[in-house]
């Protein structure tokens, strides 16, 4: 049975979690998304993120409920400063000009309270450092972070938060979770050095990298983690589906949403799936003769079922068509403001009805849901 429901717009199992994937300027969905969450009354227990997840994760849980949003508003507002909203003519190449236009920029000089471009540029710098191995110099980030981050709050409150990187060196995966580590920017920082534009991070004699090159989800470091009825609200902030490209720029950005979609999609689907299948394995064990309970081989196939429900509430970023690929470096007012609202939106629809989602949590059964024409549905297996 639900362990609560509160105010909450449906009721919520044990532990309730928010996975935040990497995604650079497109993480404004992300934070339009948890927005719409806390005014649907749902409390989060953990937050897990990739990159620019692990950014809006540590300000959620760095921060009280109640301040939380308006401490992202401030990273968000400050990053897109240097290219404020300006009035624009309601036309969908207009708008592709000037996104190129302003990820050119980026591209450029930067992004305030970010990263800045390195002078002397890299191949000035000695070798085997930080410098000589990046474009930009992140130390921006980490005054921005020290600022909207309690962190102490972070390590000792209640929302607990993972972050995944990798180690430069033997290309091993790890997660930082305030569980087990005690996390500071530094962590944040590794989480989202992507290369060759961002530094690696040194931590505890180890340099690390953008966990996004693994994996981009941490879903599945949840789930194996967890051991309590879960449910997960999976913020993907590349689609999976879309359009056969009509030229270079639509092929750029459709291969940009493969490439870190389709390992997002197969962890998801696969976690779900195991669970259903775990269930029905258990099911299958309680109807054996009590003669055969005893036996190694029933005990082994036991301890390996796991028959906790987890059910998967994917939130899908959905570009509009003048978003192409520089969509993830792309950080001007403007469009921060118009993902900031689809994030808010993907929540809406998806909560527009959720009796399917809360019979589910209800029950005690595992799926994954999708929004499909407007409204919440199980994905099909």
């Amino acid at each position: 049975m639900p362990r609560r429901a509160a105010r909450a717009a449906l009721p919520l199992p044990d532990i309730v979690v928010l996975v935040l994937q990497g995604g650079g300027a497109l993480g404004a969905f992300q934070a339009g998304v948890y927005e719409a969450l806390i005014e649907l009354g749902i409390e989060l227990d953990w937050i897990a993120g990739i990159s620019i997840g692990a950014i809006n994760a540590a300000i959620i849980a760095g921060n009280p409920r109640d301040e939380a949003v308006g401490k992202m508003r401030e990273f968000w507002d400050g990053v897109s400063s240097a290219l404020p909203s300006l009035p624009l003519i309601d036309n969908d190449l207009v708008r592709e000009w000037t996104h190129l236009g302003a990820a050119a920029q980026v591209a450029t000089f930067g992004v305030p309270g970010f990263f800045v471009p390195r002078i002397p540029p890299p191949m000035f710098a000695e070798r085997q450092t930080p410098a000589a191995v990046s474009f930009y110099d992140t130390t921006p980030l980490i005054a921005t972070l020290d600022r909207l981050v309690d962190w102490d709050r972070l390590n000792e409150g209640r929302v607990r938060l993972s972050v995944g990187a990798v180690a430069v060196e033997t290309g091993n995966f790890r997660y930082f979770d305030t569980k087990t580590d005690r996390i500071d920017a530094r962590h944040i920082l590794a989480s989202g050095a992507l290369p060759p534009g961002l530094p690696p991070v040194e931590i505890d004699g180890v340099w690390y990298w953008d966990g996004g090159l693994v994996s981009n989800t941490p879903l599945e470091h949840v789930v194996e983690s967890g051991d309590e009825d879960m449910l997960v609200f999976q913020v993907d902030l590349f689609p999976a589906r879309g359009e056969r490209p009509h030229d270079l720029e639509e092929a750029w950005s459709r291969e940009k949403d493969i490439r870190y979609s389709s390992r997002t999609r197969r962890i998801s689907d696969g976690l779900v799936r195991r669970r259903k299948e775990h269930r029905l394995i258990d099911r299958m064990l309680r109807k054996l003769p009590a003669e055969f309970a005893d036996l190694a081989e029933v005990k082994a196939v036991r301890k390996m079922v796991d028959c906790k429900a987890l059910n998967v509430v994917q939130l899908i970023h959905e570009p509009p068509a003048w978003q192409t690929g520089a969509r993830d470096f792309e950080f001007s007012r403007s469009t921060m403001d118009v993902n900031w609202a689809l994030g808010r939106a993907a929540v809406e629809a998806a909560m527009k009805d959720g009796t399917l989602l809360a019979e589910s949590i209800a029950e005690g059964r595992s799926d994954s849901f999708a929004v499909r024409s407007g409204d919440l549905r199980p994905k099909a297996d």
